[in-house]
C-alpha cells in the first residue's frame, strides 16, 4: 500500500487527485496539504514541513502554484519522499537541481501533462517535425491558469526542436511584427512560435500546426474534464517509488 500526500488538495486538480487516490485499492491517502487548510475527513496540514512532522507518506503529489512548488518538492525529496509533480513553471535546471539535492534513491517525477492523449500528441509532433519545415503551437486554457505558455506547450516545442535536429523554421518570425504590436508571432520556445489563449470556455486544449509546400498537418488534443488526468497521475504514483533521480514525461512510464 502506497501512502500518498496531496499538496494543493483544496484546488481543482488537487481535489480530483484526492478522489482518485481514495478510489484506488492499492493507494492510501495519508494527508492533504494546503495553506487554506480546509477541514476534511483525512489529516490536513498547512505546509509540507508540518506534514512531514505529523504524518508518514511515501509519495507526495504536487498540484500547487509555481511560487510554492520548489520549496514543496525540496522539503519532501530531501526527506526521502518520492515526488509526482504536475505544477508547471519549473525549468529543467531547477528540476535537475531538486533531484540532485534529494535523498539517495528518491525520485522526482515531473510531467507537463498527465493525459495519455497529450503525451501521444507530443510524440506525434516530434515525429512530424522531421518532415515539415514550419510548426506552431497554439494552447488553450481556462482563464485562471497561472502560467503562459503551458508546460505542455513548452515541452511540445522542445520536442519539435529536437525532432528538427538543428534545422531552422522556414516561416517568418518576429521581424515581421508591426511596430507597437510585438508578440503577434507568439513566444519563441527553442525557435518554435507558441501562442497562449486564455478563456473560461476551456479546460485544456492544444493544437500543433505543421506546414510545408501545399499542405498542413494539425495534431490536436482536448481535455474537457480533469478526470482525464487521473490515470496518468495514478501511474506516476505507482511507478515513482520504483525509480530514483529525475524523470520527465509520462511517456517514461507508459
Amino acid at each position: 500500500m502506497i501512502k500518498v500526500a496531496v499538496a494543493g488538495f483544496a484546488g481543482r486538480m488537487g481535489s480530483a487527485v484526492v478522489d482518485a487516490v481514495q478510489a484506488a485499492d492499492d493507494l492510501q491517502l495519508a494527508c492533504g496539504i494546503d495553506p487554506a487548510c480546509p477541514s476534511a475527513d483525512f489529516p490536513v496540514f498547512a505546509c509540507v514541513g508540518d506534514a512531514l512532522e505529523g504524518c508518514a507518506f511515501d509519495v507526495m503529489v504536487d498540484f500547487t502554484r509555481p511560487s510554492s512548488v520548489r520549496e514543496n518538492v525540496s522539503l519532501a525529496s530531501k526527506a526521502g519522499v518520492d515526488c509526482v509533480v504536475g505544477t508547471t513553471g519549473l525549468t529543467m535546471d531547477e528540476l535537475e537541481r531538486l533531484a540532485a539535492e534529494a535523498a539517495e534513491g528518491t525520485c522526482v517525477f515531473f510531467a507537463p501533462n498527465f493525459t495519455t492523449g497529450a503525451v501521444l500528441m507530443m510524440q506525434f509532433a516530434e515525429t512530424a517535425s522531421a518532415y515539415f519545415p514550419e510548426a506552431e503551437v497554439i494552447e488553450y486554457h481556462h482563464a485562471r491558469k497561472l502560467d503562459a505558455p503551458s508546460g505542455t506547450a513548452v515541452r511540445t516545442a522542445q520536442l519539435i526542436a529536437r525532432g528538427r535536429d538543428g534545422r531552422a523554421c522556414a516561416a517568418p518570425g518576429r521581424e515581421t511584427e508591426m511596430p507597437g504590436m510585438e508578440g503577434a508571432r507568439g513566444a519563441l520556445v527553442d525557435g518554435v512560435p507558441v501562442h497562449a489563449v486564455r478563456s473560461m470556455g476551456y479546460v485544456a486544449s492544444q493544437e500543433v500546426v505543421f506546414g510545408s509546400m501545399g499542405q498542413t498537418l494539425t495534431i490536436r488534443h482536448d481535455s474537457w474534464d480533469r478526470t482525464s488526468y487521473m490515470p496518468g497521475v495514478l501511474l506516476g504514483i505507482r511507478r515513482a517509488p520504483r525509480h530514483a533521480g529525475l524523470i520527465v514525461g509520462l511517456e517514461s512510464f507508459m
